[in-house]
């Protein structure tokens, strides 16, 4: 059954590679939500932009928009019964997990969305529909993440070509870092702009 998935796997990656943005939108959206590509969008998005620099906006937002629809797909899965996948899925960090999504919602997300292989970020959000993240800040945080992994990896993908994916593994851990401070930062002037102002007396 695991053989027979993978060849379905691999034929389905193959057949979207040669879809452009579509097979990539394609791409991921199933490694999303039902099935796993691993690293096989990332791939696909450096290969495309190395070929075509001035689509690349167009391939990051497919990928992006790709892959906010699988998790919101899979969101609605786990909400609609999914606590046992979810346990089974989290094993012994099943209720670390579930205090981060509760305690931390939107920027709890966020973070998670951000973190590179191997973090199995289906898990945060399979824990976000079980126990109700609200969608409009799970859907918020999932696309803030993957914009802002797309479209660094498309630039890197312009600036190192084939080469963007290997250099991002070897700095994996600064980068996590700065975007994370990066988002905190933002998140924090957000909240302080949008803070209501006192009654007045």
């Amino acid at each position: 059954m695991t053989s027979k998935l993978a060849l379905i796997r691999d034929r389905i990656a193959a057949y979207a590679a040669g879809l452009g943005a579509g097979g990539l939108f394609t791409i991921s959206f199933l490694d999303s939500s039902v099935l796993t590509f691993p690293i096989i969008n990332d791939l696909l998005l450096i290969e495309l932009s190395v070929k075509n620099p001035a689509r690349m906006p167009l391939y990051a937002l497919s990928a992006a928009s790709g892959s906010v629809l699988g998790c919101v797909v899979l969101y609605y899965l786990a909400r609609k019964g999914g606590e046992a996948l979810f346990h089974r899925k989290a094993g012994g960090k099943g209720a670390a997990i579930r205090h981060w999504v509760e305690k931390n919602g939107f920027f709890g997300v966020l973070i998670s969305a951000l973190l590179p292989p191997p973090t199995p970020f289906k898990v945060f959000v399979l824990a976000s529909g079980v126990f109700e993240v609200p969608i409009f800040s799970f859907t918020l945080a999932v696309l803030l993440a993957r914009l802002i992994r797309y479209f660094g990896m498309g630039y890197l993908a312009i600036r190192y070509g084939t080469e963007a994916l290997p250099y991002l593994a070897a700095h994996k851990l600064q980068a996590t870092v700065f975007l994370t401070s990066l988002v905190t930062l933002s998140y924090l002037f957000s909240r302080l702009l949008l803070k209501k102002p006192p009654a007045q007396s």
